[in-house]
């Protein structure tokens, strides 16, 4: 049976140390059990049993439910501090995000600021390096070579041929892309594959010669195209040359007339070389005048200077951090003053300067230098030219100087020369000499003969027409041969309230200006913002040019009417050669006689007189039905020659004896006109009968019926040159024909000339008149 349990007995001694394990609601204890007797282990360990404190012993149900508690616990701390250690690292990772962002936007603005006072460096620096620039005028002209004449026998550059795409070839097909891959040696058994790849191989062999052919002809239409490209490059390579020879020429024989002193050529000359000055401030003008005196060898020169806005105002640019803003720090006014007298003087010694280191030949003996502004002149309230400066200085005087030390106020008051004491206020010198006073004419314009425009160079046909309109109280200036933009001729109205800018076009012509170019005239004017445009021919204007320019601001010159401004200003040219046996009496001349008259001379028989033709235009399709007016010279019935049927394409005949003026509105009234001057003693000899003709406009067939037109009526000022009705107004009802004549100036037997008007038609047009009256019509 088994052993009786013993009574329990009290423990000895005191309880051994306990282990606490706290829960949140309950204490529990277990007491540390001492080895029983006997030493028995489990695992090694002295057995220990748990008892709670009332010595019974542990079941193990609340130990594990407290081990799964602190567990809990133990999980909910590490899952708090986890947090808590997240929200400290987001906390760390947003003031690091701010204090970056920071130290961003304070180097943003630091940058910014940087780059603005960067900025105003810049500035600065601009500033300083432009009053380096003008206090240096005179030295940068010592730096620049001397011009020589042989400068202006320099041909000018061929740019090399370059065929662009042209001279790509066009690459041929490689067969290598054209493969079909052959089958191996197993399916090589397999007729239906074999089959399929000879069909492929035939494909791509027919692919590959299709696309060989095609870039073949590819090819050789290249090569026509780049052979028809270089023959135009090998033209215009031959045109080129031919006309650097033609420049060359006349250039050649512009210096052995340079050089025998003639004053043309001399004027010419030095007038080219202050144009070719290179190296001037921008801003500096390039206008001038010059005379040259042959007795005194003396060279009279008027040169435009800058004004004083050349000057800065501003000192130095600097940057405001407090108002983010460049401050532009004033220049001091004395200073101003000072640099601006300093500029005008060095100017002055440069253009001298250039004048004396030019002259290879010695043909200068002095120079009168008179330096202008443009500015307004306080006794007329108007733009006028006003003098800052003059000098004038010997060769010897020159060649005394050693101008890369001298101070050029100093210099130019010491050489006699006086120089505005308050210039930027446009106080005046007075001249020392003006080219206007030299006997001769002024920078090219003289000579005995009139000058055939016809055969003008372009260049000096350029000059003449600016010539013009500066004698008409423009400021003019000419525009470079090379991307002048459809301008040749700039020239500033200088009224305050009507002026502004004229771009003016230049066209020697032998034939009638298209109305093309009076549509390029309108596209330049918008183009450049001018105030007008001015078409300037030797020739003339169709009818369709005219109604273009109606209500536009543009404005047509025949040759004829050049030819009469021309002489209004004392300026000479003449269209074709001059008659001969009658000096003096080239169109000018009769343009001015009838300009000078009202249109007619009232003198002896074999004057001249004009006929004023005048029409009102129905409207037909929007477009007014317009008149071509002619005039046919003849003999027999016939006309002389082609040359003498007077027509918009011909405006004169050979003698200058019949002019045609344009169509024109007729002032005060609602109606078109055109007129036709005729100097009967300049007429050829063999000319018996002047008919006048209209013809309704031909540019938009076909022609209406003159029935279209009413009102017509010829307005004779006969003067005593011719006797007959003064007017005539038979009008065109009725008239199914779109020509007729509307009178002729017959010779009588007394060897004077009758006016007799009354209409013929005459079917065909401008055409059929041609034909009636003998002209060769192609």
């Amino acid at each position: 049976m088994p052993a009786a349990r013993a009574p329990a007995r009290p423990l000895p001694g005191p309880l051994p140390t306990a282990a606490w394990v706290i829960h949140p609601s309950t204490f529990y204890c277990c007491r540390a059990v001492a080895p029983r007797p006997g030493g028995r282990t489990r695992g090694g360990r002295p057995w220990t049993e748990g008892v709670d404190v009332a010595g019974r012993r542990n079941n193990g149900v609340l130990a594990v439910w407290a081990e799964a508690q602190r567990q809990q616990q133990r999980r909910e701390e590490a899952q708090w501090r986890a947090q808590a250690a997240e929200q400290r690292r987001q906390e760390r990772e947003s003031r690091e995000s701010q204090r970056s962002a920071a130290r961003g936007e304070r180097e943003a603005l630091r940058a910014y600021q940087q780059s603005r006072e960067a900025e105003a460096a810049r500035r600065t620096a601009e500033l300083d390096s432009r009053v380096t620039e003008l206090r240096e005028v005179l030295r940068t002209g010592l730096a620049q070579p001397a011009f020589r004449p042989a400068a202006l026998l320099t041909p000018g550059q061929v740019p090399p041929f370059e065929p662009g795409r042209l001279g790509v070839p066009v690459p041929m097909p490689d067969q290598a892309q054209y493969h079909v891959q052959p089958p191996d040696a197993v399916q090589s058994r397999n007729p239906a594959i074999r089959r399929q790849y000879e069909e492929y191989l035939a494909q791509a062999r027919a692919r590959f010669e299709q696309d060989w052919y095609r870039a073949q002809a590819a090819e050789a239409d290249r090569q026509r195209r780049l052979g028809e490209y270089h023959q135009q490059y090998l033209a215009w390579v031959a045109d080129h040359r031919r006309q650097d020879e033609e420049r060359g020429s006349r250039t050649r024989e512009l210096l052995e007339r340079l050089r025998g002193g003639e004053a043309e050529a001399v004027q010419e000359y030095f007038t080219a070389v202050l144009y070719a000055s290179a190296r001037w401030p921008e801003g500096f003008p390039h206008n001038l005048v010059a005379a040259w005196e042959a007795s005194s060898r003396e060279l009279v020169v008027n040169w435009e200077l800058p004004g004083a806005e050349v000057v800065p105002g501003a000192a130095r640019v600097r940057y405001v951090k407090s108002d983010d803003r460049e401050a532009e720090v004033a220049r001091p006014a004395t200073e101003r003053k000072a640099l601006y007298r300093e500029v005008l003087a060095q100017s002055g010694l440069r253009v001298v300067t250039e004048l004396f280191r030019a002259d290879a030949d010695g043909l200068l003996g002095s120079v009168v230098l008179n330096g202008f502004v443009r500015g307004i002149d306080p006794a007329t309230g108007r733009e006028a030219e006003r003098f800052l400066l003059t000098a004038t200085v010997s060769r010897a005087e020159f060649s005394a100087l050693s101008l890369d030390r001298v101070a050029a106020v100093e210099c130019l008051l010491g050489l006699g020369g006086k120089l505005s004491a308050r210039p930027e206020r446009l106080d005046e010198v007075k001249p020392d000499r003006l080219p206007q006073t030299v006997g001769g004419s002024l920078a090219g314009q003289g000579g005995e003969d009139e000058p055939d425009l016809f055969e003008m160079d372009p260049i000096e046909f350029e000059e003449l027409i600016a010539e013009l309109f500066r004698a008409r109280g423009y400021r003019v200036m000419t525009t470079a041969r090379s991307g002048d933009a459809g301008v040749d001729v700039v020239a500033e109205d200088l009224d305050p309230v009507t002026g502004g800018r004229i771009v003016i076009q230049a066209k020697r012509y032998r034939s009638t200006v298209s109305p093309t170019a009076v549509r390029d005239l309108d596209s330049t004017v918008r183009h450049h913002g001018a105030i007008k445009g001015i078409l300037v021919t030797t020739a003339g204007f169709g009818p369709g040019s005219y109604d273009y320019i109606r209500n536009k601001p543009l404005s047509l010159v025949t040759g004829p009417e050049l030819v009469e401004l021309l002489a209004e200003q004392g300026l000479r040219g003449r269209l074709g050669p001059a008659p001969q046996g009658r000096p003096g009496s080239g169109p000018a001349a009769g343009a001015a006689a009838a300009a000078g008259s009202g249109g007619a001379t009232a003198e002896e028989p074999g004057g001249a007189v004009r006929l004023e033709i005048s029409w009102q235009s129905r409207t037909v399709g929007g477009d007014p039905v317009e008149l071509d007016v002619s005039a046919f010279l003849c003999a027999s019935g016939r006309v002389l020659s082609d040359e003498h049927f007077v027509f918009f394409n011909n405006p004169q005949d050979p003698d200058g004896a019949v002019s045609l003026h344009p169509t024109h509105s007729v002032a005060g009234q609602p109606a078109r006109g055109a007129a036709l001057s005729i100097d009967l003693a300049r007429l050829a000899p063999g000319v018996e009968e002047v008919v006048i003709a209209v013809s309704t406009e031909e540019e938009t067939p076909p022609a209406l019926p003159l029935g279209y037109v009413h009102g017509l009526a010829v307005q004779a000022a006969l003067g005593s040159a011719a006797d007959g009705p003064e007017r005539w107004a038979g009008g065109t009802a009725g008239i199914a024909d779109t020509a007729m004549t509307v009178g002729s100036i017959r010779r009588t037997g007394a060897g004077g000339w009758r006016f007799e008007a009354g209409p013929d038609p005459v079917p065909g047009g401008l055409a059929g008149l041609a034909a009636r009256w003998g002209v060769s019509v192609e």
